[in-house]
């Protein structure tokens, strides 16, 4: 267990980001970098997200990742030489205990929330465990993810809100979510990029409108959340997988300096 992690998150308003997916060793290295760099001008402490197989995709054609063995090297070298806390998704119950083994935090995506093997597979690695909550749950829902987790003896989990689904190519944020899962006495982490998400709407993938994320980071401030998740992408628009959601790297510092402001 990585307890001294956790109880560090716990305590302070925290910082989850990179690029959505592993695009590259020298991409990762090089946004891990400048990203930690941003963090420890400000003083916040950090996490690094990155995803070595996003299994979600909108189409059979769209890009999953650089896969599990090649994923963690590369995750592992970022870890090696910015001394920083990781996390990435687990898909399936059988990566949870090789990613374990690289990783600080295990991250259950948001539609794989139910998924009771998943998650107590997570749990029993004894590592820091973030669930997303479904797009189709509401806050009060997630209590019955955490308790899966807690069976396993693990009290270490992070909640996620990224927002609602109804369908039609869009996604609603109720912010009553942040304190309702706060309420089952863990941390509450906004997924910022996610929830402008446009699932599906650009027909066989994803698109997005970052231009409200810094609205919804703000609105989250306000209420209370402990934590923040930003995708961030030097390029966007050259992005693998969710460019149009995605912060610019050059614009992540103001974005940081205007939510902090108002924690």
């Amino acid at each position: 267990m990585n307890l001294a992690l956790y109880e560090a998150l716990r305590n302070s308003r925290f910082l989850i980001a990179g690029p959505c997916v592993i695009e590259g060793e020298k991409m990762i290295l090089h946004h891990a970098e400048r990203i930690a760099a941003i963090a420890q001008d400000l003083k916040i402490p950090f996490v690094f997200k990155a995803s070595f197989d996003k299994a979600n995709r909108t189409s059979i054609t769209g890009y999953r990742g650089s896969g599990m063995e090649e994923g963690l090297k590369i995750l592992a070298k970022v870890k090696k030489e910015f001394g920083l806390a990781i996390t990435t998704d687990i898909h399936e119950s059988w990566q949870a205990a090789p990613v374990a083994e690289v990783v600080d935090i295990l991250q259950i995506p948001a539609f794989l929330c139910r998924q009771t093997d998943l998650l107590l597979s997570a749990g029993d690695t004894g590592k820091i465990v973030n669930v997303k909550k479904g797009q189709f749950l509401s806050g009060k829902d997630m209590l019955y993810a955490v308790k899966k987790i807690e069976s396993t003896g693990n009290y270490q989990i992070i909640l996620t809100e990224r927002g609602n689904m109804f369908g039609y190519n869009n996604l609603i944020v109720d912010f009553r979510n942040i304190p309702d899962m706060q309420t089952f006495g863990y941390p509450v982490v906004m997924d910022v990029t996610h929830s402008t998400q446009q699932p599906g709407g650009l027909g066989g993938k994803s698109g997005g409108n970052r231009e409200y994320g810094i609205y919804l980071a703000k609105a989250a401030a306000a209420v209370g959340v402990n934590g923040f998740f930003f995708e961030v992408h030097q390029n966007p628009e050259e992005a693998f997988s969710d460019g149009p959601n995605m912060i610019y790297l050059d614009t992540f510092r103001e974005i940081l300096q205007t939510v902090w402001k108002i924690i």
